[in-house]
């Protein structure tokens, strides 16, 4: 038993829980906060390099928008009728029961939140030493140094207050949105000053085989993700049966239109092969239209990573928060900080995990695993929402959509699966195995009747954190609230001597 389930009652003490305090406009800043990252601004050439033409390259980046958008209304339909932060992890849980929601918490665990994360802060070093060094790379120390720096930062702002990293996403958010503004400004004047030679007979040497089509939208879907991530934060959201589902049209439209117009003005300026041969895209549109000030969209780009990262971050400790509750983490990652009221221990976990990541050589080979571990992870929650309909068919249902689209978008994600194991079959074979690796986790960390030796050594282990970061277990409707009053005499009184 851990610490905080000793304590007893203070009056009409607040609980020690997660708070509704989430807005709409904090749902929609989060969102495309998190979407618009490093991908539209430093490597859109992965659909172009593939279909080899500007009019398939944006006719890609529109149906990948549509199909995303697709996607995240079948999650908003899962999000409003089943109003649970752990998004995708509950909405498993509740369909197939424990071992596939383990399965899924331990993809996110351990390849696609960690590994992307860690990419994120060296892109994010990267950029924001490009200024210092302009004429080399930025050195490698610094370069991890600084990523360091950067998420312990995030980290903090997150343990502390979740309105300032909700407040810090806007602000990184309208940042973001401000640097894609000047791009398609731009991009559109030099369109009416007459420069469209490069829309002219636009599908033009177009490369229309399955394979390199498949490819690209590939590419383009993984620049679209995060649409999901809202759903990890339900619990928190004010009025989630409305605002969930608003939150996600609203931003995935915004998302959408920014990406395609973004697009239109890169290729204003920048021909097709210029476009292929610039590791940043958003620079190499910089330095031929404002070169003066061509030193601020490095800048702009690191603040649009470290977004990226915060709505991450905030998203992804509640997933693995809500698992810790149902018994598929240790259970301190489920208690909450008592004087700040935010999963501190899970911010911590999410933390040491992607600085661990960083000190991988093969970094950059790892995140390829995510597109395998993310159509994993996709896959299997549309069949939760299809095997929901017929299983719970009573299920009060806010959004209900025609059960032929999680059917068609359940069978486009197998594709995009299997393309995944075919294109890139080391790095899937990897994440199988890594995958593999869960399922003994599984067997004994789920193990309840532990030997009462092993249980002991647990109790003290959990106790021992409590005390070190001054966390308690979440009260729910039916248990004795806990003030700080309560938690200092017990900690103290535990403490030794």
């Amino acid at each position: 038993m851990a610490i905080a389930d000793k304590a007893g009652t203070s009056g009409d003490a607040p609980r020690v829980q997660l708070r509704k305090q989430i807005t709409l406009f904090h749902c929609v800043s989060i969102i495309v906060g998190i979407i618009i990252g490093s991908g539209i601004f430093v490597s859109p050439v992965g659909i172009l390099q593939n279909v080899q033409s500007v009019g398939m390259s944006l006719l890609l980046w529109t149906v990948c928008g549509i199909f995303s958008t697709l996607c995240a209304i079948c999650f908003a339909e899962l999000g409003a009728c089943i109003p649970e932060s752990g998004g995708e992890y509950m909405y498993i849980k509740r369909a197939f029961g424990d071992f596939l929601s383990f399965i899924c918490l331990w993809i996110n665990l351990v390849i696609i939140q960690p590994v992307g994360t860690a990419a994120s802060t060296l892109i994010f070093a990267t950029y924001i030493l490009r200024p210092v060094y302009p004429d080399c790379e930025p050195p490698k120390v610094a370069i991890r140094l600084i990523g360091v720096c950067v998420y312990a930062f995030l980290t903090a702002i997150n343990v502390f207050n979740v309105k300032w990293a909700t407040k810090v996403q806007a602000i990184i958010t309208a940042s973001k949105l401000s640097a894609l503004i000047m791009v398609i400004v731009i991009g559109l004047i030099w369109i009416v000053q007459g420069n469209t030679i490069n829309f002219q007979n636009p599908f033009a040497n177009s490369d229309y085989s399955a394979g390199s089509v498949a490819i690209a939208f590939y590419s383009g879907f993984w620049a679209f993700g995060g649409w999901n991530y809202l759903n990890f934060l339900a619990d928190e959201v004010i009025e989630p049966n409305r605002n969930l589902p608003s939150a996600i049209l609203i931003s995935m439209a915004i998302v959408t239109v920014v990406y395609l117009v973004a697009n239109v003005a890169y290729f204003a300026v920048l021909t097709p092969q210029e476009m292929l041969l610039s590791s940043a895209v958003a620079v190499t549109f910089a330095e031929q239209t404002v070169r003066p000030v061509v030193w601020i969209m490095p800048i702009l780009i690191a603040i649009s990573v470290m977004g990226s990262m915060n709505g991450s971050m905030l998203s992804m400790s509640r997933l693995f928060f809500v698992g810790s509750r149902h018994n598929h983490l240790p259970e301190v990652i489920s208690m909450i900080s008592v004087r700040f009221s935010t999963p501190a221990p899970s911010l911590i976990v999410m933390c040491i995990l992607t600085i661990t990541m960083q000190n991988f050589e093969e970094i950059f080979y790892l995140i390829e695993m995510m597109g395998f571990g993310f159509a994993t992870v996709l896959t299997t929650t549309l069949a939760a929402l299809i095997h929901l309909r017929w299983k719970e068919p009573d299920l009060k249902r806010p959004i209900k959509l025609p059960v032929v689209l999680p059917i068609l978008l359940f069978f486009i994600s197998i594709s995009i699966l299997v393309l995944t194991v075919y294109q890139k079959p080391q790095q899937s074979g990897l994440a199988i195995l890594i995958i593999a690796c869960g399922i003994p986790l599984y067997l004994f960390g789920t193990w309840r009747s532990k030997p009462a030796s092993i249980q002991n050594i647990l109790v003290k282990i959990t106790e021992f954190i409590q005390k070190l970061m001054y966390v308690a277990a979440e009260d729910d409707e039916n248990s004795k609230t806990l003030n700080n009053d309560d938690v200092t005499k017990l900690l103290t009184e535990n403490s030794p001597e």
